[in-house]
C-alpha cells in the first residue's frame, strides 16, 4: 500500500509550479478550497491566521471529508 505525502505549504501556486519543474506533483498536497473559506473567516472573526494543515486537521476531526 502506498503511503500519501502531503506536504503543507502557505504559497500553493509557488509550490505548484516548483513540483511541475521539479516533477514532484504527485507528492504535492493542495488543500481543498473549503480550507481556504474556513481560514478566512476564522482570521476574520478571530484576528488570528492559523496554517492550512491546523485549518484541514481541524475539519477532519470536526467530520469533514475532502470529495
Amino acid at each position: 500500500m502506498r503511503k500519501e505525502v502531503k506536504l503543507y505549504k502557505e504559497r500553493v501556486l509557488e509550490s505548484f509550479y516548483d513540483a511541475i519543474t521539479n516533477k514532484t506533483l504527485k507528492y504535492l498536497h493542495v488543500p481543498h478550497s473549503k480550507v481556504f473559506y474556513v481560514r478566512a473567516a476564522i482570521e476574520k472573526r478571530t484576528g488570528i491566521r492559523y496554517s492550512l494543515e491546523h485549518i484541514e486537521n481541524a475539519m477532519v476531526l470536526e467530520g469533514w471529508k475532502d470529495g
